[in-house]
């Protein structure tokens, strides 16, 4: 069978025709102004060949249904007055629209009639569609006026590879293909353009285009029928989808043909470095980011994310004000990736943390990087509430045909499934589950782009899988959560190794749409530092919880340790309130301090050498997951008084006192010198994250044996390299 590529046609255009005998006007419609989405804008309107705006006096959802329904989408998800979607220009054409839903066109709705308006556009309605399109529905792909003589159906788009290319995944070269009223056509080259080439190859999630031997294409051509559709397509470049690009000329029938000397729409895309195939698996061992200026955080699938730059060193988020689909695309096509699908605004995936580096973006499309749009250095006003993100085109690799969830309840869980190669044939069988974690259910979810993981399991015997399917098929899995599939990971390969075997042992996962994200504000950790000297007898307790050095043990009652304390205020900057791994039941009760320990270890605090080796640790228990504090608007959820659930609520904190026991770290035995402070939260990946790389923070730090200097405290990922200045000393020694 034939691999293509294939995408429903998204256009914005409807023609709408008289359902009566009385002359109802011919319009049409189209989304337009400061859109984020394919299936949002402005609502315009073309009548008389003339382009115009709605008014929103008397505006309602069921007009908005109307209106989404003749653009070819299901229907309305709401709409918006005052111009949300910028002002338009020309005429205001409707006004005082007044339907009831179940028009077929807007025209068919009582209005004050086409011209008749007291509105400014300051007043122009804009709607935002469901973005699911009516099956069969008849498209106009035209941005040109003569409305009225094109009758078109155009229902998919694809590249056909020629037979030598069908195993190559991803599809990258082949015929540009159009379904019309069933049937696949061609598109006569004729009229076709490099920038045709280059909306093309952006759906399919390629950022560019390359040359093709020509002769090959010429020389099928010659043998078979061809089957031309009957229009050219006239892109600008910045399409998001060929729908989008105007339709150009009809063609003039030929003497066996409608492309005169032309040949069949040929092109051939370039993959970005994480799609590209390699010699040894067919694609690249995993996906990891190698662009120095921009990248991506907090997505759960490949090719999404908050956009994050980097200036001076550091790295800092984008304000979403003025934030589009073509600047969305060109942070795309920079990373590897094709067009955007959306540029999402409001942190849609999550707060950033540290410095707003751009405002008020302007690109031209064609920039190679994001940092070449036009920008406002000026990010005042502008919150992490704001931050900017995009959701790209990605090649098709076919990564969730193969692998399923089997036996859950919904189709987010279930037992893990892999489709693998044995004696010549294709067989389903399970994932061994031992050292299964939620790092490997990470990789499952995002290739079954199910979202993020919420939880691991290494049991599965209360889902009843496909039967047929029990025996293993894949053990000694490994990841390191940025692959693609699951493959990708480290693994046994046919050496199978599994000592409990598969059936009620087999791996499974639950998966999520959202996840939360924990970050340490670093600067409070600086701030707070100092040392103490504590006598035994008041650590009794700290040392039943092995928060001491070992050598503690042999020390009396009357001797010393000297703890370096600080203070740590932990954010929950993700999607989802971050919860104890285990429920109520499973928490552990510490008699010493009287409190139960929802996670064993919550946080490693670490004292490092310069190259590396851990000369001193600590750690913190979750006795007490709550929100200390809230951002302004948001409700505290979580509270651990008289055995309250606990949690972090997203945007809210947690703090841990530097006076509380345990929140230190041991350096009795630490010798004068130069060191790096390291706090870990959620060490073990107890509990799922969008983002692991921020857990981490770090601290460079210097002691001379009284005194402690704490400098340069941040967090994983948020700057390119660590710096050597010295800023000074942090608080005194503090004797007890």
């Amino acid at each position: 069978m034939a691999v293509s590529s294939a995408l429903c046609i998204f256009s914005l255009l409807a023609l709408v025709q008289a359902q009566s005998e009385s002359q109802q006007p011919k319009i049409q419609l189209r989304l337009a102004g400061d859109k984020h989405k394919h299936y949002e804008g402005r609502l315009e309107v073309s009548y008389n060949n003339e382009w115009g705006t709605i008014c929103d006096d008397d505006f309602s959802i069921e007009a908005a249904h109307v209106a989404c329904r003749e653009l070819g989408f299901l229907g309305a998800v709401a709409w918006s007055p005052s111009a949300k979607f910028g002002q338009g220009e020309g005429r205001i054409w409707l006004d005082n629209v007044h339907c009831t839903g179940r028009e077929k066109s807007l025209a068919e709705c009582p209005s004050n009639g086409f011209g008749v308006s007291d509105c400014r556009h300051s007043e122009d309605v804009g709607v935002i569609c469901n973005q699911k399109r009516i099956p069969g529905h008849r498209f106009i792909n035209t941005m040109n006026n003569n409305v009225e003589t094109l009758e078109e159906r155009v229902e998919e788009i694809r590249i056909r590879p020629i037979s030598s290319h069908l195993k190559r995944i991803p599809v990258t070269e082949g015929y540009v293909e159009i379904k019309e009223r069933g049937k696949w056509r061609q598109i006569c080259d004729e009229e076709w353009t490099p920038l045709n080439n280059r909306v093309v190859c952006g759906m399919y999630g390629f950022p560019g285009d390359k040359n093709y031997n020509n002769k090959v294409y010429k020389s099928l051509s010659m043998r078979k029928k061809k089957n031309y559709w009957g229009f050219s397509v006239n892109c600008t470049g910045n399409e998001a989808h060929l729908s989008s690009c105007r339709l150009g000329k009809p063609l003039e029938p030929k003497r066996n043909s409608t492309c005169g000397r032309g040949l069949p729409v040929v092109v051939s895309c370039v993959p970005g470095r994480a799609f590209a195939p390699s010699s040894s698996t067919g694609f690249r061992k995993a996906y990891r980011p190698e662009q120095p200026l921009v990248r991506l955080r907090g997505g759960s699938n490949i090719g999404e994310g908050r956009v994050e730059v980097l200036k001076n060193g550091v790295w800092g988020t984008v304000c979403d004000d003025n934030w589009n689909l073509r600047a969305a695309t060109v942070v795309c096509r920079e990373l590897g990736f094709g067009s955007a699908k959306e540029a999402l605004t409001g942190a849609k995936l999550g707060q950033g943390m540290g410095p707003v580096h751009m405002n008020e973006v302007e690109c031209s499309g064609f920039e190679k990087s994001l940092t070449d749009c036009y920008f406002n250095n000026d990010a005042l006003g502008c919150s992490h509430e704001e931050d900017a993100a995009v959701r790209c085109n990605i090649p098709a690799m076919g990564f969730q045909k193969r692998i399923r969830l089997s036996g859950g309840r919904n189709p987010y869980e279930g037992r893990v499934e892999v489709l693998t190669e044995k004696n010549g044939s294709l067989v389903w069988g399970t994932v061994c589950s031992e050292n299964w974690g939620i790092v490997e259910a990470m990789v499952v979810c995002r290739q079954l782009g199910l979202g993020f993981a919420s939880h691991a399991f290494q049991e599965t015997w209360y889902w009843a899988g496909d039967a047929s399917a029990d025996n293993v098929v894949m053990s000694g899995v490994r990841c390191s959560g940025t692959e693609m599939s699951l493959p990708q990971c480290l693994h046994h390969g046919k050496h199978i190794s599994c000592p409990k075997g598969g059936g009620r042992f087999a791996a499974g996962v639950s998966c999520s749409d959202t996840a939360p994200d924990l970050v340490l504000n670093a600067q409070l950790v600086e701030q707070t530092t100092y040392l103490e000297d504590r006598p035994m007898y008041a650590l009794q307790c700290a040392l039943e919880e092995n928060c001491l050095s070992s050598t503690a043990k042999k020390n009396d009652h009357s001797s010393y340790r000297r703890l370096l304390r600080f203070s740590s205020q932990i954010h929950n900057v993700g999607q989802s309130d971050f919860r104890p791994k285990l429920g109520y039941h499973a928490w552990t009760w510490h008699e010493c301090h009287r409190h139960y320990h929802s996670i064993e270890v919550f946080t490693h605090y670490d004292l490092l050498s310069l190259n590396g080796t851990k000369v001193a640790e600590g750690h913190k228990a979750s006795f007490c997951l709550e929100d200390t504090q809230c951002d302004e608007g948001i409700q505290k959820r979580y509270v651990c008084a008289n055995f309250g659930e606990q949690g972090i609520t997203v945007g809210c904190w947690d703090t841990y006192r530097h006076d509380i026991d345990c929140q230190w770290i041991d350096i009795t035995n630490i010798k004068p010198g130069d060191y790096i402070f390291q706090v870990v939260i959620n060490p073990y990946y107890d509990v799922a994250e969008s983002d692991y790389t921020n857990n981490v923070m770090k601290c460079k730090c210097r002691y001379d044996g009284y005194r402690i200097w704490m400098y340069h405290c941040h967090t994983g990922g948020s700057r390119s390299s660590d710096m050597d200045e010295y800023p000074g000393m942090s608080n005194q020694l503090h004797f007890r």
